[in-house]
């Protein structure tokens, strides 16, 4: 006959056994409160997971595990009363170890009762950072995707129409050269001279949803910066127009970089007319270029690299903080209805980013607006 294990019914030996079985598991921190929510036991899992011994932590709130923002809420209590309330009490958010540092926490609370009377809580709490980041990293990418879906659609069709409009536009400024050419008063030309304008707009918009529809092939050369900008200097006065004063503090002897001159041009009309848009009763443009070291944006090692950098800066309106984050993408546009389409920053960005370089804006309300491009001296990192 097989001999049994004698069972052992001592309390002390139960209570002995209870506690090795939680403090063997170190997955989750598993605790007790009291009824007002301080802790009154501790586990090997509570200490691996939020720093704290036990010594350190009984007696203590265990509000100490949540955000400011929580405890300013009163959170942690309501948590408990939902628990006292309904039976149990589920939820993940984020909370606070012993150094500082956050984690992600899933955590369940049940309520311990004793002859009807509420004694405490049952606290669980698992780290599942780890699941949440890559949930979040799955949950962009699957949005990334959808973007990207969404602008090929509408590229193709950008495509097409862009190619119908710059027809059109190409008939509408061919007569009016023709009409230019035999008007007979002054009055008309200025009419003519007017429309040409709105046509050149036109112009633009058009190179603009071509560009945004095709993608950018870029033909890099090395070039002076500076003897790109001095070259455009009339251009870029023009495009500004007479209510605004346009200023150039190009820095001397910048290296040599690589970038596509059309482009280049194109990029720096677009940041002038922005900005002389942000200016409708006039102000000044600063057009300025330097040398720099820093690390790009989008660069996850954060290397840094030797840039040469162009900004246009304006005293116009500014932009909010909220659409400072949307300023780049396609078709997004602070200007009024009929009054931009929302690609001359996109192209911008797209330029400077497809040139190996970044786009950086800097503005808020009332302060005006500078836009910079980074372009990067050709050969290795610093």
């Amino acid at each position: 006959m097989q001999a049994r294990h004698p069972e052992r019914v001592d309390l002390t030996d139960r209570l002995r056994q209870f506690e090795l079985l939680l403090n063997s598991v170190t997955d989750y921190a598993i605790y007790m409160l009291d009824a007002e929510g301080y802790v009154r036991s501790w586990n090997a899992g509570g200490e691996r997971i939020k720093g704290y011994r036990q010594e350190e932590i009984e007696g203590t709130h265990y509000s100490a595990f949540y955000l400011p923002e929580d405890v300013a809420q009163g959170i942690p209590m309501k948590n408990l009363h939902i628990a006292e309330r309904e039976g149990r009490f589920a939820g993940e958010g984020w909370r606070l170890r012993k150094d500082g540092s956050r984690f992600r926490a899933s955590v369940v609370i049940d309520p311990i009762w004793d002859a009807g009377e509420l004694v405490g809580f049952a606290k669980v709490t698992r780290d599942i950072t780890e699941r949440y980041l890559a949930e979040q990293r799955l949950e962009k990418a699957r949005q990334d995707l959808l973007q990207s879906q969404k602008m090929e659609a509408v590229g193709k069709l950008t495509l097409g129409l862009a190619h119908d409009f710059n027809n059109l536009l190409t008939i509408i400024i061919n007569s009016l050269d023709v009409i230019d050419t035999r008007a007979q008063n002054e009055k008309v030309s200025e009419m003519v001279l007017t429309a040409l304008r709105a046509s050149e707009r036109g112009i633009l918009l058009s190179r603009q949803l071509l560009t945004f529809g095709r993608g950018q092939n870029l033909v890099p050369e090395r070039v002076d910066l500076n003897r790109l900008i001095e070259s455009g200097k009339d251009l870029y006065r023009r495009c500004a127009g007479s209510a605004v004063s346009v200023f150039f503090d190009l820095a001397p002897d910048l290296p040599m970089i690589d970038v596509d001159r059309g482009q280049f041009e194109a990029s720096l009309l677009n940041l002038v007319s922005n900005a002389r848009d942000a200016m409708p009763s006039g102000g000044a443009l600063y057009l300025t270029s330097f040398h720099c070291v820093k690390a790009n944006p989008a660069d996850p090692e954060h290397r840094q690299r030797e840039y040469v950098c162009v900004a246009v800066k304006d005293t116009g309106v500014g932009i909010s903080a909220e659409q400072q984050a949307q300023v780049f993408d396609p078709f997004f546009t602070t200007k009024p209805i009929g009054r931009g389409s929302g690609l001359g920053l996109s192209q911008v960005h797209g330029f400077a980013a497809q040139s190996g370089g970044f786009a950086e804006l800097e503005s808020g309300l009332g302060a005006g607006t500078t836009v910079t491009l980074h372009f990067p001296l050709p050969g290795a990192f610093t």
